[in-house]
């Protein structure tokens, strides 16, 4: 049982962060990340990386996939103006709208990948997470919402700086700390993308195994509306020693 999370890009290959999360054994609490890189030229194609992600889900028997970027648009009716409940709850960096509309303006186009990506992953079997699975119930593909910069603080930790403030100094701070957390060890070092799919990812972990003490969901049920997709849960992890349950934010 393992979790693939996706740091999206669009513009190269090599700024996809793609980690497959494990326990190294059952009952252990160690996770195991396996590093996967792609470094392609070129800028990303939606449908070609659909196509890759499901097929390293069926090799590797993953039916939770993680992915950082927008899912859909915001509902015509959520009363917010220029966000989805999620990333009102979250205080995302970037709000997607109405269909097209998005803030920052220079947000559309990785907006509208992302979005191109879980569709094509949709066609391909996967779903958007809508309700959580019942013990017993049969495995099914679903596609949660990661936003990294809130799992660092769900965590209690320093979020990472972005990729381009960031030093190779801060990437080991943040993955020492993060290590303190969560008992990881990697087949390399961390690159930042793949820095945060790491921390992104942890939730799913908590969702495959039904751990109602490892996941926080944020926002509203998937839903379509006037012909496109919107709203949509974003999934953070919690510190294992936190008492919570899962919780619904609405």
């Amino acid at each position: 049982m393992g979790v693939l999370s996706v740091d999206l890009a669009f513009r190269r290959w090599a700024d996809v962060g793609i980690v497959l999360l494990e326990r190294a054994q059952p009952g252990n609490g160690v996770i195991a990340c396996e590093i996967i890189q792609w470094n392609e030229a070129g800028a990303v194609d939606a449908n070609t990386l659909a196509g890759r992600l499901n097929h390293l889900c069926g090799v590797r028997g993953v039916n939770t996939l993680m992915l950082d970027g927008p899912q859909a648009w915001k509902s015509r009716g959520n009363g917010l103006q220029h966000a989805r409940v999620s990333e009102r709850q979250l205080n995302t960096a970037a709000k997607t709208g109405l269909p097209g509309m998005v803030k920052p303006v220079t947000y559309r186009a990785f907006a509208e990948f992302c979005l191109d990506v879980y569709d094509a992953l949709c066609r391909r079997g996967w779903r958007r997470l809508d309700t959580l699975p019942q013990p017993g119930s049969p495995p099914q593909r679903v596609l949660v919402e990661s936003y990294p910069h809130a799992a660092w603080k769900s965590l209690g930790l320093k979020p990472l700086p972005s990729k381009r403030r960031s030093k190779v100094s801060d990437l080991a701070e943040a993955f020492g700390a993060l290590r303190t957390v969560a008992p990881l060890t990697v087949n390399r070092p961390p690159n930042h993308d793949q820095l945060q799919a790491i921390v992104g990812g942890l939730p799913g972990l908590a969702l495959e195994e039904r751990n109602a003490s490892g996941a926080r969901i944020v926002g509203h049920p998937p839903r379509r509306e006037e012909g496109h997709w919107r709203e949509g849960f974003i999934v953070l992890p919690l510190r294992p020693v936190r008492p919570l349950g899962l919780r619904w934010l609405d």
